[in-house]
């Protein structure tokens, strides 16, 4: 289990980053801090492997922020002619 703190980008639609509660942005690349923008903290949560989340594997987001420090979710790519998102 993880505390972590979802932001979501004010620039980017749909955008949401993932960091350690404690970390926040230590270990989140600057590159990608500038083009996120100063993010809205949209939650804090204890996170398992197990807990189920909404757009993203909580298995993954986790295995991300204990590799690299952050989870960064995009938003789902649609197809323009049938509504559909792309890769699923």
């Amino acid at each position: 289990m993880r505390t972590v703190k979802i932001f979501r980008s004010k620039r980017r639609e749909g955008t949401y980053l993932y960091v350690d509660a404690q970390e926040e942005f230590e270990r989140v690349p600057q590159a990608l801090e500038a083009q996120f923008g100063a993010g809205a903290l949209v939650m804090e949560l204890e996170l398992t492997s197990d807990r189920r989340l909404a757009q993203a594997c909580a298995a993954e987001v986790l295995a991300s922020i204990e590799a690299r420090g952050f989870y960064l979710q995009l938003p789902p790519q649609v197809d323009p002619v049938t509504g559909e998102e792309r890769g699923s």
